[in-house]
């Protein structure tokens, strides 16, 4: 009996018998990290292939220097060429509307025509951020989740940045990215 109470007392677990437990944790553990491993690939892949604004600008840069366009390819009429600008990325608060306060993260490359001066362009950066924000933080959320709204603020912007510019014009404006929150 006294060797019986000793083993008892010492091990509850005799023979050296691993916790089946432990090993379903352990598995479920490796299965766990193997899937956070997989998001995090597939959510790199997807970041690296969205076209960023230095991509948009060689491309244009590239297709001067070779002498294609685009537009006579797919037979459209040819756009007036420009000067693209990129802005750095916004963020402004939207106009309150009837749910929670929202905002707008906004990467734009502004398309301006040939005789514009870069000068003025780097000159101006700040009124023209300015401008654009101010005009961000005058629309609401549903104004800007439609195409129509998109398209009507790349206007709005080009307009009151046209009203300021001495040399140069804003032709069009190009969202790199346009996301709400």
């Amino acid at each position: 009996m006294a060797d019986g109470d000793a083993n008892d007392s010492g091990k509850s677990n005799p023979g050296g018998a691993k916790n089946p437990l432990l090993t379903v944790v352990m598995l479920l553990q490796f299965i766990l990290t193997g899937a956070i491993a997989f998001y995090q690939y597939q959510m790199h892949v997807k970041m690296s292939s969205n076209q960023t604004t230095m991509d948009i600008i060689k491309s244009d840069l590239k297709n001067k220097a070779e002498g294609i366009d685009e537009s006579s390819e797919t037979g459209e009429a040819r756009e007036e060429d420009g000067v693209l600008f990129p802005l750095d990325n916004f963020t402004a608060n939207l106009a309150q509307g009837d749910g929670p306060r929202r905002f707008v993260r906004l990467n734009a490359v502004l398309k301006f025509n040939k005789e514009s001066s870069e000068e003025e362009f780097k000159a101006r950066k700040p009124q023209i951020r300015d401008t654009i924000i101010s005009i961000l933080n005058s629309k609401r959320a549903e104004d800007l989740l439609k195409t129509e709204g998109k398209n009507y603020l790349k206007e709005e912007v080009k307009a009151a940045i046209n009203s300021f510019l001495v040399d140069g014009k804003v032709i069009d404006v190009f969202y790199v990215s346009f996301q709400i929150n």
